[in-house]
């Protein structure tokens, strides 16, 4: 019984020691967080507590709550820590991040936030989540999307860059949330284009000066993995074998072909959300932390058993009236090792 009870020991700590081994990158688009004020400079009028969506303090309060118990639970059978970076879109201020962070199932984690104000004029804006026991900020800045080369003036979200050590490791986050497809994924196909060339060029740059920088660039694209906005603008390709030092690695390629999505439309699936790699994350020879896997975290409590949306990720709002539910997509993580 001794020998067996020294066995089991054992076991246990190699297991758990092997789930710490983990470093967890995730993406997730927080749909409409936004406090219940009115600010004159934004269109947040619809979720305001008179508002379309009647925003009131006790459904902020709510929706808070469910955020956290997604992320509380997300990649924890890796990690116990969760995510140590995890990047949001559709934040209305860093208010409501700050808000977030202190709920109580992620309040231990201690998470920090980097957060610029954008020009979208609904005033959503994109930030960055990280946990200090695996991150250390070196600097952030906030990239413009500029579409006036377009003959287009309605401003969108910037691109945010935080360049940071990850255990040790030097990267450089770019943290995306690309224009929409209103009005016809053809008729706004350069726009996504436009704003994915702003990560391109940066990382080019930075690559003049260190050709072994570690990249990640993740966000909610608005674009599939097959779209040319990755394709063609980013690079990025799902096989491994045709990576190449100017090309990035998209491991969403492959969820994406057996059907696998993020995001529901007209019962088709899109996989917006994605979290794409410089290639030396998958490069046997570099040292340090190395791409191990990808999951689209879409258990079962995220998916709305009834109505017209039965499938879909369980929303926050249908119809104006608050739903009890999460967000519009389903969070995406990367796992290291």
């Amino acid at each position: 019984m001794r020998k067996i009870l020294i066995l089991f020991s054992f076991v246990f700590l190699v297991s758990a020691a092997n789930a710490q081994q983990y470093t967890i990158v995730g993406f997730y688009n927080l749909e409409n967080l936004f406090d219940t004020e009115d600010h004159p400079t934004k269109r947040d009028e619809d979720f305001t507590p008179d508002g379309k969506n009647a925003n009131t303090e006790e459904v902020f309060r709510k929706k808070l709550k469910n955020l956290a118990h997604v992320i509380s639970l997300m990649g924890i059978d890796k990690n116990s820590d969760g995510p140590a970076l995890l990047g949001v879109a559709e934040v209305e201020n860093r208010f409501v991040l700050q808000e977030l962070v202190k709920q109580k199932k992620i309040a231990s984690r201690n998470y920090k936030i980097v957060h610029f104000e954008s020009p979208d004029l609904r005033g959503i804006d994109v930030g960055l989540l990280y946990n200090p026991k695996y991150f250390r900020v070196l600097s952030a800045e906030s990239l413009p999307v500029s579409l006036a080369r377009l003959g287009d003036t309605y401003p969108t979200r910037d691109v945010l860059w935080v360049k940071g050590k990850l255990r040790g490791e030097t990267v450089h986050v770019f943290v995306n949330h690309w224009p929409s497809r209103r009005g016809g994924e053809a008729a706004t196909r350069e726009k996504r284009k436009e704003a994915a060339r702003v990560c391109k060029r940066m990382i080019d740059s930075l690559k003049q000066t260190d050709p072994n920088i570690k990249a990640i660039v993740m966000g909610d694209l608005n674009d599939d993995p097959i779209n040319a906005s990755v394709t063609e603008v980013l690079q990025a390709t799902g096989k491994i074998k045709k990576l190449s030092p100017r090309k990035m690695y998209n491991p969403w390629m492959k969820y994406f072909k057996q059907g696998i999505g993020t995001i529901a439309w007209q019962d088709a699936w899109g996989l917006f959300d994605q979290i794409i790699l410089s290639p030396n994350w998958v490069d046997k020879k570099e040292k340090g932390l190395k791409y191990s896997h990808a999951e689209v975290f879409n258990r079962s409590f995220l998916i709305q058993k009834t109505g017209k949306y039965k499938g879909y990720p369980m929303r926050s709002f249908t119809w104006g009236k608050w739903n009890d539910g999460y967000s519009d997509h389903f969070p995406t993580m990367i796992y290291f090792k």
